[in-house]
């Protein structure tokens, strides 16, 4: 089998969040300060940012990213409001799962070509990329892609970088629906990656794995093949 890249997910594949801040912490903040936002209503513009906004305009922080939330909302907030819910974000942070460093290294020891493939805004995840960077050929978040990674666009646009075909790149990822199905139906191969082990066999799925080291391992069976 001629395999030439690898493409990974980020969140929950390659990284986790360290303390997340949920959409209630949000909503009580901003009534804290007297604005009514409330949690329902956060998260729908949270998504809408998230989702349609970030790809188009690439915010940078999350000054920006909840500046244009807000707006969305129609909600217009003083200056201290606004770093205060920036400063709440910013204790939230991506980290790294152990395996990564070492999966994403042995991938490139192969030879192969490496990317990560997500939604999230880049400005989240830069600071826990630092031990992988060296090893990563391109990152393509929703920015780079102009869209959301439900879009086969995204993928597809990753290929281009790495100019490599479908049938040569394999999609390591926890997502079924994302993950999987759309790379597979565009000719790629992929792995799951099941780290709780609650999915059991995923008939779909090129392979099921629970770490990211025994899905490079996987990859390195079929390059023999």
């Amino acid at each position: 089998m001629t395999i030439k890249a690898v493409l990974f997910d980020l969140h929950g594949t390659l990284a986790y969040v360290r303390n997340p801040v949920t959409h209630q912490e949000a909503s009580d903040f901003l009534v804290s300060r007297g604005y009514e936002v409330y949690p329902q209503t956060f998260m729908a513009a949270w998504r809408f940012v998230a989702f349609i906004d970030y790809p188009k305009h690439g915010y940078k922080g999350y000054h920006p990213f909840l500046k244009r939330l807000l707006w969305r909302i129609r909600v217009k907030v003083d200056k201290g409001t606004l770093d205060g819910l920036a400063k709440l974000y910013e204790r939230s942070h991506f980290e790294l799962y152990p395996d990564a460093l070492e999966a994403v290294k042995k991938t490139k020891e192969q030879g192969l070509k490496t990317a990560i493939v997500t939604t999230i805004a880049r400005f989240k995840f830069r600071e826990a990329l630092q031990l992988i960077s060296p090893y990563l050929d391109t990152v393509v978040t929703g920015y780079e892609a102009g869209c959301e990674k439900s879009n086969p666009k995204m993928f597809k646009r990753t290929l281009e970088i790495l100019n490599v075909r479908p049938s040569e790149a394999v999609m390591i990822g926890d997502d079924v629906p994302i993950d999987v199905l759309i790379p597979k139906e565009l000719g790629m191969h992929t792995v799951l990656l099941d780290r709780e082990h609650k999915m059991g066999e995923v008939a779909c799925s090129d392979a099921v794995v629970t770490d990211l080291v025994r899905a490079v391992k996987t990859i390195k069976g079929w390059i023999k093949r």
